[in-house]
């Protein structure tokens, strides 16, 4: 498996889990990255990943309620949820990989983790978001200090 759909998995999981069980993300990311078998830039790449969508979560959620307006953000699935948040965390500033690389890879995320329906759901809002093209940039998108930290991220989202 290539070492970045092997972190988007990995990132999905831990976010699922904290999702649906509110464990600490720090705790989980590493047992996480510890259990599966990533390069180095893979690791990073899982870690941006994480970091990035708590650090944004409340945008992306905004986000997913603006293109899925029929379905409160809390009421979706949690893997639908979660699959959207990674990728619009990666189209609107916290990845390199084009835009249909992005929306691929997160189809393939929900037909290997979601219902049905899901594959179908994530594609029609990402392909909403992207024709949209009036989302902002994601600023502190995943460089600068404590930006791969956890623990670091975790307490500036919760001092907001």
């Amino acid at each position: 498996m290539k070492p970045r759909r092997h972190a988007r998995m990995v990132a999905l999981q831990v976010l699922y889990e904290v999702d649906a069980v509110a464990h600490p993300v720090a705790q989980v990311l590493e047992r996480h990255l510890a259990e599966e078998p990533l390069p180095p830039e893979g690791q990073a790449f899982a870690r941006r990943l994480v970091c990035g969508v708590m650090r944004h979560l409340a945008l992306l959620d905004t986000w997913i309620a603006r293109f899925a307006p029929e379905w409160p953000v809390n009421q979706l699935a949690i893997i639908d949820r979660n699959v959207l948040r990674l990728a619009l965390f990666e189209l609107a500033g916290g990845g390199d990989a084009p835009v249909k690389v992005v929306i691929n890879e997160a189809v393939e995320l929900a037909k290997t983790f979601g219902s049905d329906s899901s594959p179908r759901f994530v594609n029609g809002v990402l392909g909403s978001f992207v024709a949209a093209g009036d989302w902002p940039r994601l600023p502190d998108s995943g460089e600068g200090e404590g930006a791969s930290d956890p623990q670091k991220v975790l307490a500036r989202a919760e001092g907001q």
